[in-house]
């Protein structure tokens, strides 16, 4: 038996000092789609300074990729995803995904839209505000 496996990939930044959010659901990770999402990011804030706190994978290191002038790239150490704050939400949202079976893609795509968008600022605050990247953030703030 040959197993079909269909997916989709959802990019994703917060403030864990306020609770905002941007998320966007595109076909692959790889960098052409990394620079979609970079490109829509800046655009949606476009009247501020915005850093991302990234991993080292290739999609976010490739040459190829063009960080907007109002975009900064913050690189973590390598295999150190616990000091991301955006990874604690995906794991809230892998969570309630767990153990689900969706009869198709679609369905599944759905699901994910209407959890992220169930996602207050208040909770993406308290899942992401870790204390040294709140202190870190008021200190450049000052």
């Amino acid at each position: 038996m040959q197993h079909d496996f269909h997916n989709f990939y959802v990019y994703g930044a917060v403030a864990p000092t306020t609770g905002q959010d941007f998320f966007l659901e595109l076909p692959e990770l790889n960098s052409t789609n990394f620079q979609v999402f970079l490109d829509a990011f800046a655009a949606t804030y476009a009247d501020t300074l915005n850093l991302v706190v990234l991993d080292n994978s290739r999609c976010h290191t490739a040459k190829a990729v063009r960080v907007p002038d109002n975009v900064q790239l913050v690189f973590l150490p390598p295999y150190s995803p616990e000091l991301n704050p955006i990874e604690r939400l995906w794991h809230d949202l892998k969570d309630h995904l767990a153990w689900l079976h969706f009869p198709d893609l679609s369905i599944q795509q759905d699901f994910v839209g209407a959890l992220l968008r169930s996602y207050t600022p208040a909770t993406i605050q308290s899942l992401t505000a870790y204390s040294y990247f709140v202190e870190a953030v008021n200190a450049l703030s000052s």
